[in-house]
């Protein structure tokens, strides 16, 4: 399931780069962790960041700890060595909206 603006943000990138986010969440979707990846306590309960090293460095954030779906909360160019204030409130945020059944 993509929260908010995340599927549209992913496909704004190169097919390189579809193809590496696509690839770790098809294994996160068979209930394997990814290549690369850390838990995200700061999101939410259960969320983790996925790290693709493509072209730049790209970050998913997602939670999978509910059985019916995989929820991609944020994707997002990582630019700077410490994550962002903005992508950490976005992630938040989203995560608020999922586990509130509302998605935005």
């Amino acid at each position: 399931m993509w929260v908010g603006s995340s599927k549209r943000d992913l496909l704004a990138h190169s097919a390189d780069v579809l193809y590496a986010a696509g690839r770790e969440l098809e294994r996160v979707q068979r209930g394997a962790d990814p290549i690369d990846w850390k838990p995200m306590p700061s999101i939410g309960r259960g969320a983790r960041e996925i790290r693709v090293h493509v072209d730049g460095e790209l970050r998913v954030f997602y939670v999978a700890t509910s059985p019916e779906a995989v929820y991609v909360l944020h994707v997002f160019d990582k630019k700077t060595r410490k994550t962002s204030p903005r992508d950490l409130a976005i992630g938040q945020r989203r995560y608020q909206s999922m586990s509130q059944g509302r998605m935005p």
